[in-house]
């Protein structure tokens, strides 16, 4: 690694440009691929997004405990990983994005030509803008985050301790799930098969044509062959890496995003019909329990007038005139009383028309959505040639599609229902306001009139029931609906003409339909997850080094990197060379060394096999004496940035480090040998020609006092970034971009 000296004297390699102090410790920082924006997760689960003069943009707190961090390609959308194993998507400014016109698929989403925006959650009412939590109150900016994730075909790959590797389009929808532990590779020329156990995966990278994705595991590797008992096996306990086939995705490309983009929106509608269910039948019981509680001092006067009747009886006898009984006079000129019949009238009769107002602005026009996005779907299944092969089957869409349909029509009868009891209900508190004013002998001319055969209606029916509140309680789905048969018999009759082949849609509440519905939809989409989970197997596995203890504590966590880099060299038939960077832990080598090793060519080395050779290469790289590695990055092309820490027996003291660039493409790889022994574990070979790093080199920059992880760099602005145990933040500007950072500075 030797340099000019002439070039040295007047090459600044490293300038720093921000020493911020930070409120926590941060732990992960990226840059964004395509913006002068970082983001940076601290010690107490904060995101902080920054632009690159340092002006905060946002901090956001998820509420738990953050795990990992990715930007999308485009910079749009950054992922967060978080504790409980799920991940949500944050936009990282609120506009509007346009169409991404380079990257234009075949299919075309014709909803917008035949329905308005689609219908946001309803929120429930009483509940402010700060009970709500970060999402429902950028509410409209995660809306331009779905929307404009649609635009492009994008996979999330995430990966958890316990083994498995979730993929997921735009971040929204599932596409397949694998665990390594079940993978069996088998050994090339030998019955001999190798199996992984005790998996923590680290890193994954999908490749770009999105056809391979590299894994980097901790676990053991276990090799034997069928007749072998336990006792004979072979175990190899360290960091492996992994390639696995995923060519669907590249293959499938335009079929996956349309299927996930139907799916996605339908999904978010589903969401949307939950939540209107759940704040209606909120909301309209506890509109009816207000009307019980006043109405059941009748049933005490009634008791305590020693009458033998029922209220609805009692209140047929004033309707008709024949008497009025001294419980029924009391509870309506003295315990009820015109305020108290206004009040009640109030709540019920609002909670009906808010009930509508909910069905109108947003169950049924998402129902509506879905039932077209649905008939969508079902055409789509049709094309077998091209959707069966990811699972899209005819006969399970044409289910949905038809549990979506029925859904619209449980609306309407919902509906007509809410309306005939919201308007008996007005008639009902007319009538007792009339009747409160006769009482009291008071004019009653300006009262709005009643139905006396609607009272009698609500008396005998509704007085003790509540319609609305059955269609619509999940905790009484399970209750059929009293339909007559005669009723019944017409709607199988109709069937014979053609349409719905299911008949008991009667029987159902409207909250039992939505669970068939939503339930339909997840067993048509299980059929794409599963088809494409069985699709990706494992082509190739490579053990880099062994470890003495698994799993890895929180503080000896390995430095580790992937990337790919343009390659146009012959050899190389996709245009793009995959580097594998990673810091090798001192007792996994045999002399105790402090190296970092470089693979390149892993994920195509298994083709190459099979036509003869071997392109995997790899190098040690030697630390500078009194030097350990903290982080390292791949950076640009075949470029690496390593984070030293100066080795100190002074814990009083601050330290030192360096931040050091090295150019990857001039560094002395070697071939790897593919042997089938795991007790070889391929660094081994490669301790007697390792390169020495020194820091004499003209790329590095001395830091005064230890630093710690993460390192993030941009390979679009020539950044570098170091975060400082003392919760510092620096800022480094690599030569390339001097100029341009200076004028940034001004």
């Amino acid at each position: 690694m030797e340099t000019d000296a002439s070039d040295s004297e007047h090459v600044v390699p490293f300038q720093l440009q921000f020493d911020k102090p930070i409120a926590s410790q941060v732990k992960i920082a990226e840059w964004n691929p395509e913006k002068d924006l970082l983001a940076m997760v601290t010690e107490d689960s904060k995101i902080m997004l920054h632009r690159f003069n340092w002006q905060r943009l946002w901090t956001i707190s998820p509420g738990k405990s953050i795990t990992s961090l990715c930007w999308r390609p485009d910079g749009k959308a950054i992922a967060v990983g978080l504790e409980d194993g799920t991940i949500s998507l944050h936009d990282v400014e609120a506009t509007e994005f346009q169409n991404n016109t380079g990257n234009s698929l075949v299919f075309e989403d014709r909803t917008p030509r035949f329905f308005p925006p689609a219908p946001r959650v309803p929120r429930t009412p009483g509940v402010v803008t700060s009970d709500a939590s970060f999402m429902d109150d950028n509410e409209d900016s995660y809306r331009q985050l779905s929307n404009s994730s649609y635009q492009r075909f994008n996979i999330l790959c995430s990966g958890d301790k316990d083994g498995s590797i979730c993929f997921s389009i735009f971040g929204i929808f599932p596409i397949g799930k694998v665990n390594v532990h079940k993978f069996s590779v088998p050994v090339s020329n030998s019955d001999k098969t190798q199996h992984l156990l005790n998996a923590s995966i680290y890193k994954v990278a999908l490749s770009k044509d999105l056809c391979q994705l590299i894994v980097l595991f901790s676990g053991d590797l276990i090799e034997s062959t069928a007749a072998a008992s336990e006792a004979d096996k072979v175990a190899g306990c360290g960091m492996h890496g992994l390639v696995l086939d995923t060519s669907v995705f590249g293959k499938r490309k335009n079929e996956l995003h349309q299927l996930a983009q139907q799916a996605s929106n339908i999904e978010d509608l589903t969401e949307v019909i939950r939540a209107s269910l759940s704040v209606m039948s909120k909301q309209w019981t506890d509109a009816v329990q207000s009307f019980s509680q006043k109405f059941v001092s009748l049933d005490t006067l009634i008791t305590d007038h020693a009458l033998d009747s029922s209220p609805q009886e009692e209140f047929l006898s004033l309707l008709g005139g024949a008497r009025t009984s001294p419980a029924v006079h009391q509870f309506l000129v003295n315990t009820l009383g015109e305020a108290g019949v206004k009040r009640v009238s109030k709540l019920v009769c609002g909670a009906g028309k808010e009930l509508q107002r909910v069905v109108h602005d947003h169950l049924q026009p998402a129902a509506e959505i879905i039932a077209f996005r649905m008939g969508e779907l079902r055409g789509l299944s049709r094309w077998r040639s091209r959707f069966q092969v990811i699972g899209l089957d005819e006969t399970l869409v044409a289910h949905a599609t038809e549990k979506s349909g029925m859904m619209l029509v449980q609306v309407e009868r919902f509906m007509r229902v809410l309306t005939s009891v919201e308007q008996q209900f007005s008639n009902f508190f007319n009538w007792l306001l009339k009747c409160i004013k006769l009482l009291m002998q008071e004019p009653s001319d300006q009262l709005l009139p009643y139905n006396s055969e609607l009272v009698v209606i609500f008396l005998k029916f509704l007085y003790n029931q509540d319609p609305v509140r059955e269609l619509l309680d999940p905790s009484e789905v399970d209750h059929p609906v009293q339909a007559d048969l005669e009723t019944m018999q017409r709607v199988c009759d109709l069937v014979q003409f053609g349409g719905f082949s299911d008949t008991e849609y009667l029987r159902r509440t409207l909250a039992k339909e939505f669970q068939q519905m939503e339930s339909s939809f997840k067993e048509a989409f299980l059929m794409p997850f599963t088809t494409i989970s069985r699709k990706i197997h494992v082509v190739d596995l490579l053990p880099l080094f062994p470890l003495p203890s698994l799993p890895l504590s929180r503080s000896n966590v390995i430095p580790m990197s992937i990337s790919y880099y343009e390659d146009d060299s012959e050899a190389n038939e996709n245009n793009f060379n995959d580097y594998i960077c990673f810091r090798v832990p001192a007792e996994s080598l045999s002399d105790d060394g402090n190296y970092i090793g470089i693979v390149r060519g892993f994920m195509h080395d298994q083709r190459n096999l099979k036509r003869g050779y071997s392109t995997l290469e790899a190098v040690l790289l030697s630390m500078p004496a009194g030097y350990n590695c903290a982080d390292l990055s791949l950076y640009k092309d075949t470029q690496v940035v390593l984070l030293l820490n100066g080795m100190t027996n002074a814990p009083e003291t601050p330290g030192d480090a360096c931040m050091m660039i090295i150019q990857a493409n001039e560094l002395p790889f070697a071939p790897v040998s593919r042997s089938i022994d795991l007790s070889l574990w391929k660094m081994h070979h490669l301790q007697d020609s390792s390169a020495c790093l020194q820091t004499e080199n003209e790329k590095i920059r001395s830091i005064p006092y230890s630093v710690v992880a993460p390192l993030a760099v941009s390979a679009t602005r020539g950044v570098a970034c170091v975060f400082a145990a003392r919760r510092r933040a620096l800022v480094y500007i690599l030569e390339e971009d001097e100029d341009e950072v200076l004028e940034t500075e001004a």
